[in-house]
């Protein structure tokens, strides 16, 4: 089903690392380019790094995530790289009615072939612990898939106060639960975790969020990367359990998989000393 469009949202994700000293090479990946999909349509892109003369090549990963590769064959004690976009986004359409959704049995059926029993399966950055799982499952028995899925995605916002430095990349959907605080990418693992614990197969989503549900056009606002969930029942359907919004013309996708080990905005190998600082900054202006 095709999203009506509805903005027309222009980004530009800057980021701009800083080594310990200089570093001799280094070789890197960046998913920063929004995709394509029923809900949203990437009108124009491109990512540049330094002043424009270094080469950047792309594919599509695994998860089918556009994914610029670059490398720096010479020393150099920063990197700066400048993703910029052009995507038209709609609104979330309704979901059908319950008796044209697939019931428990037919999406674990489902589930149990192909590539959704990837989607079905703890990560190490979503697996939580048991007594939790069995705990948030029989909390929403009885009701169906995509009742439970938003029930789950309302107690997980609950749980977890919004807190932004609270966490880092690294920090798993278990710790982020035990401690009761974290950002997006935690409530969006927190979330995965357990809808698969339900028996939905889920995904992590990152992008972008327009932090104004109704911004004028022309006006630039900083808006920092955004995560949420997709669960499939019967179709991939988004939840935002950080905002409780709709997901909708606010958002962008970028990346999607397992959790966010999947989908890091830049990742790669160096020769040479530690990053000392890592400055990122995402504007957002809607266009139309």
């Amino acid at each position: 089903m095709n999203h009506q469009v509805g903005w027309r949202l222009r980004i530009e994700h800057v980021t701009r690392v800083r080594y310990a000293g200089p570093v001799r090479s280094s070789f890197n990946e960046a998913r920063m380019t929004p995709l394509t999909l029923p809900s949203q349509t990437t009108l124009e892109s491109q990512v540049t790094v330094g002043s424009g003369d270094i080469p950047v090549w792309s594919y599509d990963d695994y998860w089918g995530t556009h994914v610029s590769v670059f490398e720096v064959p010479q020393a150099h004690e920063d990197l700066l790289i400048r993703a910029t976009s052009t995507v038209a986004t709609g609104s979330c359409p309704r979901l059908p009615p319950a008796r044209q959704r697939p019931d428990w049995a037919a999406i674990r059926d489902r589930a149990e072939r192909g590539r959704l029993l990837e989607m079905t399966l703890p990560t190490a950055l979503t697996a939580l612990d048991p007594q939790v799982c069995r705990a948030v499952v029989a909390e929403v028995a009885g009701r169906g898939p995509d009742e439970a899925a938003a029930a789950i995605a309302a107690l997980v916002r609950e749980r977890i106060t919004y807190r932004p430095g609270a966490t880092g990349a690294q920090t798993s959907a278990s710790q982020a639960w035990d401690n009761g605080q974290g950002v997006c990418q935690d409530l969006a693992q927190v979330t995965v975790g357990l809808l698969r614990a339900a028996g939905l197969p889920a995904r992590y989503v990152s992008g972008y969020l327009h932090p104004r549900a109704s911004p004028k056009p022309g006006r630039t606002v900083i808006g920092p990367g955004h995560a949420w969930a997709e669960y499939w029942a019967g179709s991939w359907t988004p939840l935002d359990p950080t905002t409780g919004s709709p997901v909708g013309e606010r958002h962008v996708v970028v990346a999607r998989g397992r959790d966010y080990g999947d989908v890091p905005p830049l990742k790669g190998t160096y020769d040479g000393p530690p990053p000392r600082h890592m400055d990122v900054t995402v504007e957002l202006t809607r266009l139309a």
